[in-house]
């Protein structure tokens, strides 16, 4: 098996509430095609996808309830310390949850973190070994 990723589907238990927390509060733009129950995202190599939970379980044949951490988050790599914080306001002003501020963190970069509607945890990080900007704090 090759090493890679192409997809990442989250279920979700409200697709019109989700697609507008992605379309239009953080200003992604879906790929063409009208879906009735799916929406697509492509980021770079990578699409993220928004399916109903319980369609989506039932697909893999697993039981669509589950609570706690999931034991997996998303990653925003961000240009600087200055769009990490910008987009956790943007976040917080768009009535989400800041689930952790932005701080200097054991890895030695800047993130914070955010839940989307529907609780799934997405970092905002930046880190100077990335290659982008070196210092705007």
């Amino acid at each position: 098996m090759q090493q890679r990723l192409g997809m990442v589907t989250l279920g979700v238990q409200d697709l019109p509430r989700s697609l507008r927390f992605y379309r239009d509060g953080l200003g992604w733009k879906p790929d063409d095609g009208e879906y009735e129950d799916i929406a697509f995202f492509s980021l770079g190599d990578v699409t993220l996808a928004l399916y109903p939970r319980l369609k989506l379980a039932e697909d893999a044949t697993v039981e669509p309830l589950g609570t706690g951490f999931s034991g997996i988050t998303l990653s925003y790599k961000a240009k600087s310390r200055v769009e990490v914080d910008a987009i956790l306001k943007h976040v917080e002003q768009l009535g989400e949850q800041v689930v952790k501020p932005a701080q200097d963190v054991f890895w030695g970069g800047y993130s914070g973190y955010f839940a989307d509607p529907d609780g799934y945890l997405w970092e905002v990080a930046w880190s100077a070994s990335w290659g982008s900007e070196t210092s705007d704090s």
